[in-house]
């Protein structure tokens, strides 16, 4: 809930971008950060510290003020988010209700959510300072289209997503979101911590639309399997921790899948992709 009333001051004070572009966090050598958003003629980011565990928002004006990052209610630190905000002369409204949750509760009215546990907290962002950096090489193998490597809030998700260039057809019962972000035919790869019916953290990997017969394709490593009830393949993060070179799986991962995808779907690979011999060059 903390990442959302972040997000949401973002997604408030930022243009428009294709695929949602405006929404997501990035990963800083010590949390997640905003990046720099326009308030009037200055600039703000607003980043969250997992190692002294605490909400910095810097202003181009130098201004500087911290929120401690420890339990409290989220009605509270909405409250105190605003209330910064407002000291610093940055005036926002955002809709007070957190998105892509069950029963989903107004911030202001939240208070049965009041859990910080610091060290899960800097753990998981361990995680995703890892996995940032194998996207990141894996995102610089492709030419074409690509998103940043980056963290939805909503769904709690790091990830990057290739494009062929090509239009999507319109998907079937689309909301204004989702239609919005696969306009296009797109290959994305990311980690999720689980939740909502699915048991423990893993690494996905879908396309959309989803050519016939990706689900019968064989990809790598030998442990990843198809879901058919999310519609993406998937790898236990339990197999990566494990793994003697989790970077090597991961890419692994990424790879296999994208290829059996895009082969499928008659991407133009030869236009689309850097041979990886200029990678090592």
């Amino acid at each position: 809930m903390y990442t959302q009333i972040i997000g949401k001051v973002r997604l408030a004070l930022s243009p428009m971008m294709n695929e949602w572009w405006q929404v997501p966090f990035y990963l800083t050598a010590r949390g997640l950060t905003t990046s720099p958003i326009g308030c009037d003629d200055r600039s703000f980011d607003v980043e969250l510290d997992f190692i002294e565990h605490r909400v910095v928002f810097r202003a181009s004006s130098g201004e500087t003020r911290v929120l401690a990052l420890v339990p409290r209610a989220v009605a509270d630190f909405y409250a105190e988010v605003m209330e910064t905000l407002g000291a610093m002369g940055i005036d926002v409204s955002i809709r007070d209700k957190p998105d892509e949750v069950p029963d989903p509760v107004p911030f202001a009215e939240d208070r049965s959510h009041s859990a910080y546990d610091a060290e899960h907290a800097r753990r998981h962002w361990e995680i995703l300072r890892r996995l940032d950096l194998v996207l990141k090489g894996f995102r610089a193998r492709f030419t074409g289209k690509a998103s940043p490597v980056h963290f939805f809030w909503g769904s709690f998700d790091l990830a990057v997503t290739r494009f062929s260039g090509r239009p999507a057809p319109p998907r079937p019962g689309a909301d204004r979101i989702t239609r919005l972000a696969y306009d296009e035919e797109v290959s994305s790869v990311g980690f999720w911590p689980g939740g909502q019916g699915f048991d423990g953290p893993a690494l996905y990997s879908y396309m959309a639309p989803e050519p016939p017969g990706f689900a019968d394709q064989r990809v790598l490593p030998a442990e990843a399997f198809y879901s058919r009830e999310l519609h993406e393949f998937v790898l236990m993060y339990d197999v990566v921790r494990q793994a003697r070179r989790p970077e090597e799986v991961i890419l692994a991962f990424a790879q296999s899948t994208y290829e059996a995808g895009a082969k499928l779907a008659k991407w133009d690979r030869a236009a689309l992709e850097r041979p990886l011999d200029l990678l090592a060059a």
